[in-house]
């Protein structure tokens, strides 16, 4: 895997997404009757809903589903599929949520994760723009040839991990030991890529 290439994604947020439609606020469970005692169980399931949806107005959303998952246990029903709503809203938003690329190492990163998801054509596109963007990295280059492997591209694959040998020597040690490089390794070209070394190459 290429985890451990930089390979992270932290920049993708909630940010600029509309309000959410008014689902009506909870102001005492639905079982209660006015000016009941709450039970403690009640009492916590409606402060766990209420500080949700804060967050949820907040548009954090993770945090705000994590508590909304926590309303759903308790005697209250109301607050419980409410909750279930406000869970279902917020994983749509997380999955619609836009990541902000701009740099060439806002590409490389996301490429990284979209190849560790084996998503590998969407992978290729953002490394393709990355290293059109810095031409130059042996770190682009080399991942670029690993999705490009990986999508079934083995020409574009051999010609990027060459590159990247060439511009850092010290790429044929890593792509030796990288998993992700397994079942290339002795396949011609790459097995002479790899190992000139040996004889007959």
């Amino acid at each position: 895997m290429l985890d451990k290439k930089r390979g992270s994604v932290s920049k993708a947020a909630a940010e600029g997404m509309p309000e959410p439609p008014a689902i009506g606020s909870l102001k005492a469970p639905g079982s209660m009757r006015a000016g009941a005692p709450q039970p403690p169980d009640s009492q916590k399931q409606l402060a766990a809903f209420e500080a949700a949806m804060r967050l949820f107005h907040a548009r954090k959303l993770k945090e705000a589903r994590d508590l909304f998952a926590q309303a759903l246990t308790g005697p209250e029903r109301d607050v419980a599929q409410r909750a279930q709503l406000h869970i279902a809203m917020c994983d749509r938003r997380l999955e619609q949520a836009p990541v902000a690329l701009g740099t060439a190492e806002d590409y490389y990163n996301y490429g990284i994760a979209l190849f560790n998801a084996r998503n590998a054509r969407a992978a290729v596109e953002h490394l393709e723009i990355a290293l059109r963007l810095a031409p130059g990295s042996d770190h682009v280059h080399y991942a670029l040839g690993l999705a490009q492997a990986l999508a079934g591209d083995l020409n574009g694959a051999y010609r990027n991990l060459k590159r990247a040998i060439e511009l850092e020597p010290r790429n044929r040690i890593v792509a030796r030991q990288d998993a992700d490089m397994a079942h290339l390794a002795g396949q011609p070209p790459f097995e002479g890529l790899l190992y000139p070394e040996k004889k007959g190459w």
